[in-house]
């Protein structure tokens, strides 16, 4: 496991987490998103994460290399306990723990934010996030079949969840 330093996103890093982004984007395994995201799109996404709603980065030797940010769930208000999650790692770095340390901090934060639960969606055939997650405590709540399409083919969705009070 490699040391970094894990701390809130500040606008300065929009560009290593468009990056961070658009590789998970072409590398075709953590999202339905098929166009790649531009500065605007980031700056607008950004905006709309302040509050509870945080992003945070993981930084080594000076460089972001993965981000992870607590989502609106559903704008309904019965909803407000409860995060949709999104975690993403530079290509190179991944399997090397950072998703641990971003995860662990962002359920911290989801706790004191007043959380009680948080959500994720993820490929069927992604097992090293499904790994990060079932070792942090998640579950499988289901499948969903054809959930989208990415390049003619339809891909499955799990989702998963863990509970942040007993």
């Amino acid at each position: 496991m490699i040391d970094v330093v894990i701390r809130k996103a500040t606008e300065q890093d929009l560009e290593s987490i468009r990056v961070i982004y658009n590789q998970g984007i072409e590398d075709r395994i953590a999202t339905l998103e098929t166009e790649l995201k531009d500065r605007a799109f980031m700056e607008e996404w950004f905006k709309n994460h302040g509050g509870r709603y945080t992003v945070i980065v993981a930084e080594y030797e000076g460089l972001v290399i993965g981000w992870g940010s607590l989502n609106p769930y559903n704008s309904r208000s019965v909803y407000d306990g409860v995060a949709d999650l999104s975690l993403y790692i530079y290509r190179g770095f991944r399997g090397k723990g950072i998703g641990t340390k971003i995860l662990t901090r962002l359920e911290r934060f989801a706790k004191e934010n007043a959380f009680h639960k948080i959500v994720l969606a993820t490929f069927s055939f992604n097992t090293l996030g499904q790994k990060l997650y079932r070792n942090r405590g998640y579950r499988e709540v289901g499948v969903f079949k054809n959930h989208g399409i990415i390049d003619g083919k339809f891909i499955d969705v799990m989702v998963m969840e863990k509970l942040l009070t007993h």
